[in-house]
């Protein structure tokens, strides 16, 4: 039964999140959190190789058959500094966990974190059409905007997900295909980095292969899956998606830190 759950929880994320580019931690850590199917560091691990595998096959398949939207006078800048921000992540984790000495405490940080910042995105995603867009090119700028959004998003064992939309939305003017196309290059590169990271620091923690074998199948099977649906649906239901999506992961985030928080 877990490894199922394994599965259908990698699958599912997958799915929606390679159809709004975001990345599909945002999705797989609340959700192994919610079922306590592993311990935190694990299931940090377990969402980042899962959010790699879906991003890498969802870029290389858009580039491929030349669909691809991305800006890489924008993106790239920004994808080297989110590598950098993802090691500076990496260690506030283990620096904040040996502070509580708990592994269930980080976990209520990070679900405090995550109910936050996906609440301000929901909130910017209903009211974006108020809001005056920028077209932001300095890539200086791009690069130290990467650092401070990979710090945050591999603290929290996301790999960047809405929080990079809302970025691409607001500081570069992209519409919703573009934003989640740019989204998914920015997470490839810093998940290849912290993962590889934390391989050479030697912190990869314990973990099952086969439970880590049936999440990447699931996530590029998932990848596979959102693709087809992407290609064939419109912008509006794109952002409606996003927002049922939203919702879902801030209810599940509350239960999470009430959870955490009891042990």
């Amino acid at each position: 039964m877990p490894v199922l759950l394994f599965l259908a929880i990698s699958f599912i994320a997958s799915v929606v999140s390679s159809i709004c580019g975001i990345g599909g931690g945002v999705v797989i850590k609340p959700a192994l959190d919610f079922f306590k199917l592993a311990d935190v560091s694990t299931i940090s691990f377990l969402s980042s190789c899962t959010v790699l595998a879906m991003s890498g096959y969802a870029v290389s398949r858009a580039m491929l058959s030349g669909d691809s939207h991305l800006r890489f006078a924008t993106t790239a800048p920004l994808a080297l500094g989110a590598s950098l921000g993802g090691a500076a992540g990496q260690r506030l984790f283990h620096l904040v966990k040996a502070f509580f000495g708990s592994g269930d405490r980080v976990g209520a940080v990070q679900s405090i974190c995550m109910t936050l910042l996906i609440a301000a995105t929901l909130a910017y995603t209903l009211l974006k059409h108020r809001a005056k867009t920028h077209r932001l090119r300095n890539p200086a700028a791009c690069f130290l905007i990467g650092i401070a959004l990979g710090s945050i998003s591999s603290f929290l064992g996301i790999g960047g997900g809405p929080i990079y939309l809302v970025f691409f939305f607001y500081l570069f003017s992209m519409e919703t295909k573009a934003a989640a196309q740019n989204s998914l290059f920015v997470i490839l590169i810093s998940q290849t980095t912290n993962i590889s990271t934390a391989f050479i620091s030697h912190s990869v923690p314990a973990f099952e292969p086969a439970v880590l074998a049936t999440m990447i199948a699931g996530g590029i099977a998932g990848g596979i899956v959102g693709r087809i649906v992407y290609k064939r649906i419109d912008r509006r239901a794109v952002e409606r998606l996003f927002i049922a999506l939203m919702v879902v992961i801030i209810g599940v985030s509350s239960f999470n830190i009430v959870q955490y928080a009891r042990v």
